[in-house]
């Protein structure tokens, strides 16, 4: 989901294209350890709905996408039982073990392994936050779970500089289960807005035929 901005229609189309990553194996010189004054732990049943809401950066954002947010973890992580809160993850702080951002990795389509709903609240940003984050979610994982997915779109350009640090790559196949792959047009958008070194560092693969096949499994995408 992206959050409103004041991007023109055309620019707020880009932003939002979709746009898939592959990473076969971490990179480990871009892992970081959680700064001072914060902690990781899981999300608590009682907390879904500050789930549903931290995505998003305002209020009236964060209500008009509830429904969505209550579809999407009824069809995606309900059925699982209680394995959402044993995975997804809570970036908090130890003053008060406030939630300040989320990411998990989720066993998409039954044995895919994927990368979900990272998301650092923008007060926070600008922090590294972000970057122990991710590396506490990809430290927790074991070589057989490689390789890693994920979702992603144009407009979090700076999450894309980031995944690429810790090596995934963009999918070029033209479709990812039931959605098009719009990496293509993207690029033009990408260039215009990341720095030249960070652009160029991007890197490029073709997904896996096991990874296309179960992603067909259901219309109704699981990462």
């Amino acid at each position: 989901m992206s959050e409103r901005n004041p991007f023109s229609s055309e620019e707020q189309l880009a932003a939002d294209a979709n746009l898939f990553m592959l990473c076969t194996s971490p990179v480990k010189s871009a892992f970081t350890a959680l700064p001072a004054g914060y902690h990781i732990r899981t999300c608590r049943p009682q907390e879904l709905p500050i789930w549903k809401a931290i995505h998003f950066d305002d209020v009236e954002t964060a209500r008009a996408q509830e429904v969505y947010m209550t579809r999407y973890f009824d069809t995606v992580y309900a059925p699982a039982g209680d394995a959402f809160y044993e995975r997804c993850l809570f970036l908090c702080t130890d003053d008060g073990d406030t939630p300040i951002g989320t990411c998990f990795a989720w066993q998409a389509y039954g044995h895919i392994t994927t990368i979900h709903w990272y998301k650092i609240r923008r007060a926070y940003e600008g922090q590294g936050l972000g970057r122990a984050l991710l590396s506490e979610v990809l430290r927790r994982l074991e070589p057989s779970d490689y390789p890693v997915y994920l979702h992603t779109q144009p407009g979090s350009y700076r999450a894309i500089k980031l995944y690429t640090d810790f090596g995934f790559a963009f999918l070029s196949d033209p479709v990812v289960g039931y959605r098009e792959n719009h990496l293509p047009a993207a690029l033009g958008y990408l260039k215009r807005k990341m720095p030249s070194k960070d652009y160029d560092a991007l890197r490029f693969a073709s997904a896996p035929e096991d990874f296309l096949s179960a992603a067909k499994t259901t219309e109704y995408s699981q990462f």
